[in-house]
C-alpha cells in the first residue's frame, strides 16, 4: 500500500493525447457538434421570394410595386417560384391569375404574346353572386335577335370561362351603374362572342360553381 495515498497498487496516470480512448471521445464530441450545426443550418435555409401584394389579373404587367418579399423555406420546389435573387424581367405579364399573398410561380409570368386568353367586357343586367370573384368561373349564354320574338332561345357559348375582373361600371348624374364582368376568352372562341355582340345579341353571364367547362 502506498502510505502517501492509502491506495494499493500503481497510481492513476494522467491521460495522454496519444491515448486512443481520449481521441475517440474527442472525435465523438466533434461529430456531435457538427451534427447539431448541420441540423440548425438546414432548418434555417429560407429563401426570399415574391408574393402578390394584391390579386394580379391575367394580362396585367407585373411591376415591383405589385409584389412583396417574403422569407420562406421551399427546399426542392424553390425553382418553381420567382425569387428575389432571380428577379423579374421588365415587361413580364401574368399568364394566369395570382391571388393576394400567393407566392409567384415561375410559370405564371411570361411575355404578352404567350397569352392564350384575352379579357372581354360583358355588361351585366343583374349582379353576379358574391362568390363570383376574379379567378372563379362563369358560363356565358347568348340569345340572338329573333324573327318571331325579341330573342331566340339562349345558347351556351362559353362554358366555364374564367373571370378576370368585376367592375362596378360607371354612371353620370346619379344614374344607376351597370356592372361589367371581364371574362377570359381564347382566340378560337373570340369570333363567336364578338359576332354575337356585334349583332346586338343578349349576352348573359351565369356563375358556374363547379368550375367545369373550358
Amino acid at each position: 500500500m502506498d502510505p502517501s495515498t492509502g491506495v494499493g497498487g500503481a497510481r492513476f496516470k494522467k491521460p495522454s493525447w496519444k491515448d486512443p480512448r481520449l481521441l475517440v471521445g474527442v472525435l465523438l464530441v466533434l461529430v456531435s457538434i457538427a451534427g447539431v450545426i448541420s441540423v440548425v443550418s438546414t432548418a434555417d435555409r429560407t429563401t426570399q421570394v415574391y408574393a402578390a401584394r394584391e390579386g394580379i389579373s391575367v394580362g396585367q404587367t407585373v411591376k415591383p410595386g405589385d409584389l412583396t418579399v417574403v422569407q420562406v423555406r421551399l427546399d426542392d420546389v424553390e425553382s418553381g417560384y420567382v425569387t428575389v435573387e432571380g428577379g423579374i424581367a421588365e415587361g413580364k405579364v401574368a399568364l394566369q391569375r395570382i391571388e393576394k399573398d400567393q407566392l409567384v410561380p415561375q410559370k405564371s409570368l411570361g411575355q404578352a404574346d404567350a397569352l392564350n386568353r384575352k379579357p372581354v367586357a360583358i355588361p351585366m343586367d343583374e349582379s353576379l353572386p358574391a362568390q363570383a370573384v376574379p379567378g372563379t368561373k362563369v358560363d356565358v349564354w347568348v340569345a340572338m335577335p329573333g324573327a318571331q320574338t325579341a330573342f331566340d332561345e339562349p345558347q351556351l357559348l362559353l362554358p366555364g370561362a374564367e373571370i378576370a375582373e368585376v367592375l362596378a361600371g360607371s354612371g353620370a348624374l346619379g344614374a344607376s351603374k351597370t356592372p361589367v364582368v371581364l371574362v377570359l376568352v381564347t382566340d378560337k372562341q373570340m369570333p363567336k362572342l364578338l359576332g354575337a355582340k356585334a349583332n346586338a345579341a343578349k349576352v348573359s353571364v351565369v356563375w358556374n360553381p363547379t368550375g367545369t367547362g373550358q
